[in-house]
């Protein structure tokens, strides 16, 4: 039966105490980790957040009646503890912060029992996922995920101390605002005042810190929630956090130099790791040619290698076509890797395959200097030693390429170089690879909607010296975009913003607006732009991945305190879940199954 703390106050969490303490009297509070029970000794390892520490109980000391207690203790149970501190009695636990010290309990409070727990509450859990975030309130009782939540607070108070420090103000955004019509699905919520009316909740709060310049608050920030209606992998999630902000009065660099000094606080602070600066940077275009990515993890090498002039007059058709049809071949060099087995090789092939590729060319290097290719028939020996000196290639190097549109062979390529590198174990994970892509094009082809889209956003400057292009050529515009990259993950992203009205205005007509549509979208903001709008820029990281990066994990799920799964439902609480009829009433609204989905 669960006690009461009357008159009981904790002195210390559990690894507060120490050698420093050795015959104090104190009290301590917790989870039972586990109880060794040794007959006329009872040994408990108690647990809170701070980690573990040995109590032990010994009748004499604690009292037949402590004792008893102690011998009804389960894992979980909420115990209130208060002895004395001793040196440890056994050998020390190296693994452990208190490995020195136990309490010899004089009193002991059962202040909740516990059920058996559907798993072990311990570290490096090998429960399977779901069972553990359908059970999330206990899950979050390990300490790997403790660590982690405890890592993402200190996270966000070195931000704002630096912010603060830098000028900037912390001002909040509305949740409840207007859809958009570009980027990722909106979620939307209906409301009850306005019968068929939707509020949007908030991809990002770009709109209103793009108001908050022109308000005059110079320098914004904010720890924001933003919300996405996309397909989920394991660095996303449909609600997530952005560490988001907007700077009045700057251009490309002013923003850099404030992020890499921000970067280089964080990283020093929370977790030891010293940012070189600055940072480097990489043009767009030279990110998608090395490394097939806008994100390129740089801690290794195997880079992309452009060989259409070597193969353009070859017999090899699938190359030829490719180039005839305006796209390019590239490969990768594999190094040490020419004895590959063909099964191996076919896997990649059909890893390439997922990324859209038709299929995988290879040339391998043989230690005699001659080569083994799925192609050799198609080119003369002396064709196939261009290649391969293109290549850089070695003895016992094994050369993939890919021929297609470009998009199709960076992504091919990009993915692949990643495939391999975990294969053959290249990437140290110790190692923090920071990165600005600049340059982004302003504008990508969307074969859907047969139209130009906004890369970033259509409030994104275009860069001064390509602007003239925009009618004749608008694919070839570089915008004043930069994401900042590490380890192959975009960690943050933004760009200089539109100020002027005549770009703005030109901006959205090649996104397909009319004057009206626009209006009718951002009428709110481009109304604001007449009354005097400052030069402005901005850039939001997000926090959860940059969690996710800093602590290793595999996925931003361990990061988040409650996530979502893969078709963001929540299996803790079963949401979403079907409401009232009444409910339904109240916003106008009427819910009508597809027969596809009765089926």
């Amino acid at each position: 039966m669960a006690e009461s703390m009357k008159g009981l106050r904790r002195t210390h969490r559990c690894t507060e105490v120490s050698s420093s303490n050795i015959g104090e009297t104190v009290t301590v509070m917790g989870w039972v980790q586990k109880r060794r029970n040794l007959g006329s000794l009872i040994f408990i390892d108690l647990r809170d957040r701070s980690g573990l520490l040995q109590i032990v109980f010994d009748e004499p000391k604690v009292g037949s009646e402590g004792f008893a207690k102690a011998e009804t203790l389960r894992s979980e149970f909420v115990v209130a503890v208060t002895g004395r501190v001793e040196k440890r009695s056994a050998a020390v636990n190296e693994n452990l912060k208190t490995g020195d010290i136990e309490i010899i309990a004089s009193d002991i409070r059962i202040l909740s029992e516990a059920e058996t727990p559907p798993f072990p509450v311990e570290e490096n859990s090998q429960t399977k996922e779901d069972m553990r975030l359908r059970y999330r309130y206990l899950d979050l009782r390990r300490p790997d995920i403790q660590r982690n939540l405890m890592m993402k607070s200190k996270v966000a108070m070195l931000l704002r101390n630096f912010m603060a420090k830098e000028g900037f103000l912390e001002i909040e955004t509305p949740i409840l605002t207007k859809s958009t019509p570009e980027g990722a699905r909106d979620y939307l919520v209906p409301s009850r005042v306005h019968p068929g009316s939707f509020y949007a909740l908030p991809q990002s709060p770009q709109l209103f810190k793009q108001l908050l310049m022109c308000s005059g608050y110079d320098r914004y920030f904010q720890i924001a929630r933003c919300f996405r209606d996309e397909d989920l992998r394991a660095d996303r999630q449909p609600e997530f956090t952005q560490a988001d902000m907007e700077l009045s009065f700057v251009d490309v660099d002013d923003v850099i130099d404030v992020n890499e000094r921000l970067l280089q606080y964080v990283f020093k602070e929370a977790v030891g790791v010293e940012v070189e600066l600055p940072i480097p940077r990489m043009p767009w275009q030279e990110a998608m040619d090395r490394f097939g990515s806008d994100k390129p993890d740089t801690r290794f090498g195997m880079e992309l290698v452009n060989v259409s002039e070597t193969v353009a007059d070859c017999g090899f058709g699938v190359f030829t076509s490719a180039l005839q049809q305006g796209g390019s071949v590239r490969g990768i060099n594999v190094k040490g890797q020419g004895t590959m087995p063909r099964k191996k090789i076919d896997k990649l092939v059909e890893f390439a395959k997922g990324y859209g590729a038709k299929g995988l060319a290879y040339l391998a290097v043989n230690e005699d200097g001659s080569y083994k290719s799925s192609f050799a028939k198609f080119m003369t020996e002396e064709e196939l030693k261009a290649l391969s000196e293109k290549m850089q290639g070695e003895p016992g190097d094994l050369l993939l390429f890919a021929a297609d549109k470009n998009k199709v062979v960076w992504d091919v390529l990009g993915a692949l170089r990643l495939e391999l590198a975990r294969q053959l174990d290249l990437i140290d994970k110790n190692q923090y690879n920071f990165l600005w892509i600049t340059e982004f094009p302003l504008l990508e082809w969307s074969e859907d909607e047969n139209r130009f889209m906004a890369m970033h956003h259509p409030f994104t400057m275009p860069m001064e010296e390509d602007w003239d292009k925009i009618d004749s050529d608008p694919g070839a515009v570089r915008a004043k975009a930069y994401d900042i990259v590490l380890n192959g993950t975009e960690l943050g992203g933004g760009s200089v913003r539109i100020h002027q009205d005549d770009i703005q205005e030109k901006m959205l007509e090649v996104l397909g607006f009319t004057k009206e549509s626009a209006y009718e979208q951002f009428g709110f903001l481009l109304n604001a732009f007449k009354y005097g709008v400052p030069p402005h820029a901005g850039l939001a990281y997000g926090l959860d991945r940059m969690i996710m990066l800093m602590m290793h994990c595999d996925s931003i799920r361990d990061v988040i305190a409650f996530p979502k799964v893969k078709d963001a439902s929540c299996l803790m609480t079963d949401a979403p879940s079907v409401v009232d009829e009444k409910q339904l009433d109240e916003l106008s609204l009427s819910i009508e199954v597809s027969e596809e989905k009765e089926q």
